[in-house]
């Protein structure tokens, strides 16, 4: 009597490969769907039913016999000995052949190996479970824990959502931060590229937004990296879990050794969860994306191996498309919004290069983040005048932050139209306006730096977070002169302005009143505003 078989299923991809075969009897037939010999006992294992044929195998290209009904466009495939090696359909060359790419390595594939069809796209976990796991493109949980069980499987590949659903209105994202909030201020179910190199506060910077979304706006923060360095994930993942902020996130990786179809897909896998939060949830999500290039990148790869004509640069033709295909899904809509920061990579400075325009078409709002600031120690080092949002007219920030944010602006480049004339001539040159000017910027800057809540175990200082209100308050009463006499290290590292005040007389309250004089002079000198060179 031959055994009866039941259905195999392969956990790390969610696909049901064989169908249940029974028993029918010693002498009845079997329905089955697979050769004799793999029902025999001498037969090493049971193997799933050949739906298809490796016909042709060319790096990550993978071409398949079916001869039956071709599996659609978006079809998840697998192949190999134990069917490890995931591939997506993205073509039909003719009408027996399909033409995918490997979302996994392809050592081990070779021509004549069984492919089994899932009967579906790739899929991605969403529900409640998901908070505080690490994933990667299949869904497979990476941070040595169990798999997430109570989750559903939903398709990646998503339609964006409806005009008539999507908000009209533009509202303003606070972050808590007074830099971002009053001269960049973020878009709600806006996207925001941020620029900076390393060392300058890019990644603690994301660390408090996700702080301040979770902890005040009963928020989720999703952090995707598309070509991630290994040690880069795991080194953010304990910061986040130092930070307190892991229970309300999730966090996905196509690390960057990984084939370019895996890191071109990551980011769809994202979007499905973040979507699901906020259509099912209706709860307002906080998507990071780090870089937003690497997914231009592979994108390039993939069509190269498609055998695709490349366009400008060698880019692929279809690099639009594909990039709103993501940027689309990124909305706000009556039941949630989707508010994203985007790390953008520009290669060789060259902000005409096809990625660097198409990413800045879709952006709302840029926040570059200035080396010498961080080597003066302005934390967050969001450069003021480089910066920009979308959102800073008077129809959406109203009549009197446009103006306060105009003003800072005004007064912080003509202090840096006057840093080298102060650094060969010295203060005392200056006419006593630009001088009043010097020492407005110079407590502007101060002011706007911030502690942050995650970086209080390392500083020994409390994190604060400022409304939008006062921090115009704040910028309004330096900008008319009321904290002339105030010493700038008193409005350093401070949250509302008010405590600008305590923290001067804690400092020394039987000092005097410093001099702008003394205060511009011994903070213009080289040492102060320059980096030092190493």
């Amino acid at each position: 009597m031959l055994p009866a078989f039941r259905l195999l299923s392969y956990p790390s991809y969610r696909a049901y490969v064989v169908p249940t075969l029974r028993n029918t009897g010693a002498c009845g037939a079997i329905a089955m769907t697979v050769p004799l010999a793999a029902l025999l006992p001498s037969a090493r294992a049971p193997h799933p039913p050949v739906s298809g044929i490796v016909t042709a195998v060319r790096g990550s290209v993978i071409d398949v016999r079916f001869p039956g009904r071709l599996p659609p466009i978006y079809s998840l495939l697998h192949a190999g000995g134990d069917l490890r090696i995931a591939m997506e359909v993205l073509s039909h060359p003719d009408e027996q052949h399909v033409r995918g790419i490997a979302l996994a390595p392809t050592q081990g594939l070779a021509r004549g190996m069984a492919v089994a069809d899932s009967g579906g796209p790739l899929k991605a976990p969403v529900g409640k479970a998901v908070l505080s796991r690490m994933f990667d493109v299949f869904g497979n949980a990476i941070d040595r824990k169990p798999e997430p069980t109570e989750v559903v499987w939903r398709s990646v590949h998503r339609a964006p959502p409806p005009l008539v659903k999507r908000l009209t209105k533009s509202e303003i994202f606070e972050t808590g931060i007074k830099a971002i909030d009053v001269l960049a201020p973020l878009e709600r179910g806006g996207k925001a590229g941020l620029f900076g190199g390393a060392g300058v506060g890019k990644t603690v910077l994301l660390t408090e937004i996700i702080h301040n979304m979770i902890g005040h706006e009963n928020g989720v923060s999703i952090f995707c990296g598309i070509g991630e360095r290994c040690r880069e994930g795991e080194e953010l993942y304990h910061a986040m879990e130092k930070a307190g902020v892991l229970p309300g996130m999730v966090m996905l990786f196509g690390q960057m050794n990984e084939p370019p179809g895996a890191r071109f897909r990551v980011g769809y896998a994202a979007l499905t969860m973040a979507e699901y939060f906020r259509d099912d949830q209706r709860r307002d999500v906080l998507l990071l994306i780090d870089n937003i290039f690497r997914f231009i990148q592979a994108g390039a790869e993939v069509s190269g191996l498609m055998g695709r004509m490349p366009s400008r640069l060698g880019y692929q033709p279809t690099m639009g498309t594909e990039l709103s295909e993501v940027e689309e899904r990124i909305a706000s809509t009556d039941r949630g919004a989707i508010t994203s920061i985007q790390a953008v990579y520009v290669p060789a400075d060259d902000f005409t290069d096809p990625a660097a325009v198409h990413a800045f078409s879709h952006l709302s709002a840029s926040l570059v983040l200035s080396r010498k600031r961080a080597a003066e120690g302005l934390y967050p080092a969001v450069d003021p005048l480089q910066s920009d949002s979308k959102m800073a007219t008077p129809a959406v920030l109203g009549e009197r932050h446009y103006r306060l944010a105009q003003a800072i602006r005004k007064t912080l480049a003509q202090y840096a139209g006057l840093q080298d004339i102060i650094a060969m001539l010295g203060l005392e040159q200056l006419s006593p306006e630009d001088r009043k000017t010097v020492g407005r910027a110079r407590r502007l800057e101060r002011f706007l730096t911030q502690p942050f809540f995650t970086t209080q175990q390392f500083t020994g200082k409390p994190g604060k977070q400022v409304s939008r209100a006062d921090a115009l308050d704040g910028c309004e009463r330096i900008l008319a002169d009321e904290f002339k006499d105030v010493p700038e290290a008193a409005l350093y590292m401070i949250g509302a302005i008010d405590e600008a005040n305590v923290k001067a007389a804690k400092t020394d309250p039987k000092a005097p009143d410093a001099k702008p004089k003394s205060d511009a002079s011994a903070a213009v000198s080289p040492a102060a505003d320059q980096p030092h060179a190493t």
